[in-house]
């Protein structure tokens, strides 16, 4: 399946056109055959289960690994091997790695930052390195070594020098998986509000898609190497077309047929998968789901209800009301049914 993007409709900056990158001799590592359009100035998403393949498609499209078959194209010239030839259009395209190892531990931020310079102009280094840590709100950090920080912090001296030479390109390696609850949701936004002032386009791969959802323009589905399933967040939310992206995207219970029967759905498909959202609580005498579990979630408890042997997840936003061992009775509002037909 080809992403959606209209090359026809969007301008883009990156392409791969059947690209296959292999491991050791074994198909069912790196990527196969995958055929992908970047549109400029957006925000892509790679979702999907470890080792699907998301962080080899990134060596991918930034040089850093040259596929077996098919080509890399970055404004419409093939991209050479980053590591072989490094040449000027490796400068417009920026990546950074889960354990940032461009990034020098026992040099402080300003030095850090200004690495990312091609100038040596000191008067240009001290404006440019001054505006990136400012934008970035790590100001007071200047002369703080870089080994020594938060995660967040960290984070954001790495961004602050892949971006301080204004590259077209930046690609990063599930961004924040070493920052605090507290800091993610501030660091995605000042991404996305930062990407849309520069123009920058950007790639991000994750293994949590809540976070690729609130941030994304576009979002591919990868699994065992392969582009599955592309589209809007809200689009592959609302109406996967496949179990795998409903598993990957949702916090939801996946169903046999006779399972679903259970819950008053009638299914002709495979399988049935229920939302956790789309299951209401409702009144009503007859209480037939036991409460086997209650998960407080911040913002919501999630009950776990069981009736034979069908659990399923339900989230509830008056904390408090129930207790484990209650009874309650429900009302799914949606269900989606995927796979063969009977």
């Amino acid at each position: 399946m080809l992403p959606m993007f209209d090359k026809n409709k969007e301008e883009l900056i990156l392409e791969t056109i059947s690209i296959t990158k292999n491991f050791f001799g074994n198909k069912s590592s790196g990527v196969n055959n995958i055929t992908l359009f970047v549109p400029k100035g957006k925000i892509t998403g790679i979702v999907g289960e470890s080792g699907s393949g998301k962080t080899t498609l990134l060596n991918l499209l930034s040089g850093l690994m040259v596929p077996d078959s098919g080509d890399v194209f970055f404004n419409q010239e093939r991209l050479p091997d980053r590591e072989k030839d490094r040449q000027e259009v490796h400068s417009f395209i920026k990546f950074l790695t889960q354990d940032n190892y461009e990034m020098h531990l026992h040099d402080t931020v300003w030095d850090n930052v200004k690495s990312g310079l091609r100038a040596s102009d000191v008067n240009y280094e001290t404006q440019k390195v001054s505006e990136a840590l400012n934008t970035w709100g790590i100001q007071h950090l200047h002369d703080q070594v870089y080994s020594k920080l938060s995660g967040g912090e960290k984070q954001r001296v790495s961004i602050a020098k892949a971006l301080i030479s204004l590259p077209q390109v930046l690609l990063l390696d599930e961004p924040f998986n070493q920052i605090d609850a507290r800091y993610r949701e501030g660091l995605q936004q000042d991404i996305r509000n930062i990407v849309t002032k520069m123009g920058i386009t950007a790639i991000l791969v994750s293994h949590d898609p809540a976070e690729l959802l609130s941030m994304a323009d576009q979002l591919i589905v990868i699994k065992e190497g392969e582009i599955v399933e592309s589209g809007s967040p809200q689009e592959l939310y609302e109406s996967p077309k496949l179990l795998y992206t409903s598993l990957i995207l949702a916090n939801c219970t996946h169903l046999t047929p006779e399972q679903a029967k259970v819950c008053g759905i009638s299914s002709k498909r495979g399988s049935v998968v229920i939302y956790a959202e789309d299951i209401k609580i409702t009144g009503g005498l007859t209480k037939s789901w036991h409460i086997i579990n209650i998960l407080f979630k911040g913002t919501h408890e999630e009950l776990v209800i069981r009736q034979r042997d069908v659990t399923l997840r339900v989230q509830n936003l008056n904390k408090g009301k129930y207790k484990i061992g209650g009874k309650v009775n429900i009302s799914i509002q949606r269900h989606h049914e995927f796979g063969r037909w009977s």
